[in-house]
């Protein structure tokens, strides 16, 4: 059934194109004898139409302009059509100089004519392409007047009006794919765009009407219905700006993520939406050096712990972009896993995706997996991280954040993994809880090993601060308690936080990985400190609602094991500048080899026995600056 299609459009195209390619002679003949050809000209026209069809239609064929899907014509096929057009002509032409040295022919009827035939062709191929676009459906059926006149309108009373801020690339990819798409039901009106030289201008025949702040007067001129930011690499100043703009023009906004959150690189309409808090934290483009994160992960066997957590699955889909030979997914939650695994071998099916339900605290089944898999890089992610819960219950941080290191610490030395990069969080900065001081100890147990010479594995770590997204953000809880109507509960008007996005804390791990050559902390730039009070009440403007008005902010006062403000640098460590704006190193901590002996395997033991004050007072003698809240 489907073949004998194939043939039948085949010979309907093939026929077409034929009486195109005998006008566009016969056409050359008019033009260059002024609409009045002389009988001997007329004559020639005759005798070589067959051997010019011929030889047009052959050379047509071996370009591939019989193979393509019409509805996706483009440029691609365009300079196709001009190819095979130019050759077809100096076939031709070299033909006639040889049998009749051009003795009674005309010369520029064949120019003519090659420029004829490149514009009837693909001017054809459009046509199908548009006629597809905006008249076809799943199911045939007859062309009502009214579709014909939205095919030069565009116009239809259900769709949208949508207003793009920013005329940029992103800008004019999401328009192309509105216009492509007549099933999203969105009509681009306008763009807006702070570039002096792009005003007055137009994009695909759409207007540049003004600046960003005039989003007011383009909204009354328009009649626009929504807004998107197309704007990816704007900073937090610049989404602030716009974001007000938009609330003082009353019209609902969505946006594009930023360049880190676009993993394969592609704008499309599926990635558009609401505008979050993480916008307004900053959103600079991260610089990474591709070549130097490729060359440690490309066709190796990366392994990452804590993989179906925000930080863990985020690095799995990162790795995957430099295509590893396989990755070893390691995580003790099962629906997690699940999802990752899923979402992984659906994106890139050409990477061995390996997936053990199991947990660091079992020494067993790390090094059964190091034995089958012999990963080259481990990412070490898997850890507890809830402040407050940990605190009442710290033999659970002893075991996870301390035991769990250890065992993979003792395994990559067994089987001389090339680099293991730890997560660790500016919580492990003079700690106030356990969770910060359990964090701290598994620093230095990393650190040691090559600081202290026991080790030829590059072993790194990678500090920073609050993830917003990930579990145990403060973000989540807020939104909850707005859609609730309030209270949004603060610790303390003054606690501050320093704080990231998920897809920019692993992608700086992973340039930090990169660059370590063993011993190094790295610490990652995180901006200015904000304050959680100032977070909460963004977070109640962007839900279309005014603090201490519409939603109540209550002071709860600070949580067991909180402080006011973290810090990224312990006292003695020295910071350093990379070659990478954002990561900064950490050089001068002793080796702890000796405090470390013995102790650790001690509080391992105090922890399985639940003792919470003997933990403590343990904790206090491994970790000197550790001061309990």
């Amino acid at each position: 059934m489907k073949t004998r299609v194939f043939y039948k459009n085949f010979f309907v195209v093939l026929c077409i194109d034929t009486l195109l390619l005998a006008g566009s002679l016969y056409a050359a003949h008019l033009i260059r004898f002024d609409f009045d050809i002389p009988q001997h000209f007329l004559r020639l026209f005759y005798q070589m139409l067959p051997f010019v069809l011929i030889v047009k239609i052959i050379n047509f064929y071996f370009f591939d302009l019989y193979r393509g899907m019409w509805r996706y014509t483009s440029i691609a096929d365009l300079f196709n059509i001009i190819k095979a057009s130019s050759l077809s002509t100096l076939l031709i032409v070299s033909y006639i100089l040889f049998s009749a040295r051009f003795e009674g022919f005309s010369r520029s009827v064949f120019i003519i004519d090659w420029c004829f035939t490149i514009l009837f062709i693909s001017g054809y191929r459009l046509f199908i392409r548009l006629f597809i676009e905006h008249f076809s459906e799943d199911k045939p059926r007859v062309i009502s007047l009214w579709k014909a006149w939205g095919f030069f309108n565009r116009i239809r009373a259900d769709n949208k009006r949508l207003l793009i801020i920013g005329a940029g690339d992103c800008g004019e990819k999401i328009y192309r794919e509105i216009r492509d798409n007549a099933r999203l039901q969105y009509e681009v009106v306008g763009f807006l765009d702070d570039d002096s030289t792009k005003l007055g201008k137009k994009i695909h025949g759409i207007p540049i009407l003004g600046y960003v702040r005039d989003i007011r007067r383009a909204i009354k001129k328009t009649e626009a219905d929504e807004a998107l930011i197309a704007i990816p690499s704007a900073n937090a100043q610049k989404m602030r700006a716009i974001v007000e703009e938009c609330k003082r023009g009353r019209i609902k906004f969505k946006t594009m993520p930023s360049m880190g959150e676009l993993i394969n690189g592609k704008v499309t309409i599926s990635a558009i939406r609401e505008v979050a808090y993480r916008d307004l934290l900053g959103r600079d483009a991260i610089k990474l050096n591709e070549e130097q994160i490729g060359a440690y992960l490309k066709e190796q066997s990366v392994l990452v712990t804590g993989a179906g957590g925000s930080i863990g699955s985020e690095l799995c889909r990162q790795i995957c972009r430099f295509r590893p030979k396989s990755i070893i997914l390691y995580e003790r939650a099962e629906t997690p896993l699940y999802e990752i695994e899923l979402e992984l071998k659906q994106n890139f099916d050409d990477i061995e995706i390996v997936t053990l339900l199991a947990d660091v605290q079992d020494k067993k089944q790390i090094e059964k997996a190091f034995e089958t898999y012999r990963p080259q890089t481990v990412f070490h992610a898997a850890a507890y991280k809830h402040v407050p819960m940990l605190e009442l219950q710290p033999w659970r941080a002893i075991g996870n954040n301390i035991g769990g290191t250890a065992n993979l610490v003792e395994i990559t030395n067994k089987f001389k993994v090339e680099r293991f990069v730890f997560v660790s969080t500016d919580k492990a900065v003079r700690p106030a809880n356990v969770m910060g001081a359990s964090k701290r100890v598994a620093e230095m147990l990393v650190q040691s090993q090559n600081s202290c010479h026991v080790s030829d594995t590059r072993f790194m770590i990678v500090r920073f601060g609050n993830v917003v997204g990930s579990g145990g953000s403060v973000v989540p809880l807020f939104k909850k308690q707005i859609e609730k109507g309030g209270p949004v509960t603060v610790t303390h008007p003054d606690v501050t936080r320093y704080f990231m996005t998920v897809p920019e804390a692993c992608q700086l791990i992973l340039q930090a990985g990169a660059m370590g050559n063993g011993g190094e902390i790295f610490i990652l730039d995180m901006g200015t400190s904000i304050k959680i009070d100032d977070m909460a009440r963004d977070l109640i403007r962007l839900s279309g609602f005014e603090p201490d008005i519409d939603i109540k902010i209550d002071y709860i006062g600070l949580r067991p094991g909180e402080k006011l403000y973290e810090e990224l640098v312990v006292e003695g460590e020295d910071v350093l500048p990379t070659s990478h704006e954002k990561i900064m190193v950490l050089k001068g901590t002793a080796c702890n080899i000796e405090v470390l002996n013995g102790q650790v395997n001690n509080l391992i033991s105090i922890a399985e026995n639940q003792e919470s004050r003997t933990i403590l007072q343990k904790l206090q003698e491994i970790v000197q600056e550790y001061k309990p809240a």
